[in-house]
């Protein structure tokens, strides 16, 4: 569809258009997201949305951008401390917004940053663990690995596929584990012992930052 034929309409933007749709997809899941669904949640015609979302794939690339402004803007923009502060307290706030809209957890994992503002944010979070003395190659490297643990990880804690709902496992099918047969797992479920996610995404996170960070030092105290 053309976006030609658009016109814009009084009070609307693209920002308010994509935080629509990501409450949309909040609620009624991402298969069902149309603009003719869209629209009549925002009380227009879905055409009229064409004028500020070209395309479908407009409209995912830019719910991805809001996602990512929203976990990271202020600490790329205004960054306090080491590099590996930063991109843990970058992981955390990414989490934390993958948990509150968990039907856009496949759509993140599987559409890169592709929108000026995306870009420029990724630009950002590149600059600070450059000035931190951190390589090109390894900040790619450091970004693409924590934001892959933080996908991963957060779709194991939601428990379902978007829009697969109603085909996880029951939660309860391990809580009477027989002890003789796995007395280890029996224990950990009886007890909670590493079952805490949130401890074992900070705890994996800060391993994770502390090999980057470590190996990088090292092959810099080589070339010193």
């Amino acid at each position: 569809m053309s976006s030609r034929r658009a016109r814009p309409r009084t009070g609307l933007t693209r920002e308010k258009v994509i935080d629509a749709a990501l409450a949309f997809v909040d609620e009624h899941g991402l298969a069902a997201l149309s603009n003719r669904k869209l629209g009549a949640a925002l009380g227009v015609e879905g055409m009229t949305l064409y004028y500020y979302v070209p395309s479908k794939a407009s409209l995912l690339d830019g719910m991805v951008e809001r996602l990512l402004e929203l976990s990271a803007g202020d600490l790329f923009s205004e960054p306090d401390g080491r590099w590996t502060d930063v991109v843990s307290e970058f992981a955390a706030a990414l989490r934390r917004m993958l948990l509150d809209h968990p039907a856009m957890l496949t759509v993140l994992a599987t559409r890169p940053a592709a929108t000026p503002a995306a870009l420029a944010l990724l630009e950002r979070g590149i600059t600070v663990l450059r000035e931190d003395g951190v390589p090109l190659g390894d900040a790619l490297d450091v970004l693409n690995a924590v934001v892959s643990f933080t996908l991963g990880h957060t779709l194991a804690e939601v428990g379902e596929t978007p829009d697969h709902e109603g085909t996880e496992p029951d939660p309860n099918q391990f809580s009477a584990l027989d002890r003789d047969t796995y007395p280890q797992l029996a224990q950990a479920f009886a007890t909670g012992t590493g079952l805490d996610a949130e401890a074992r995404f900070h705890r994996t996170l800060r391993i994770l930052l502390a090999g980057f960070a470590a190996e990088i030092d090292s092959t810099a105290a080589q070339h010193d």
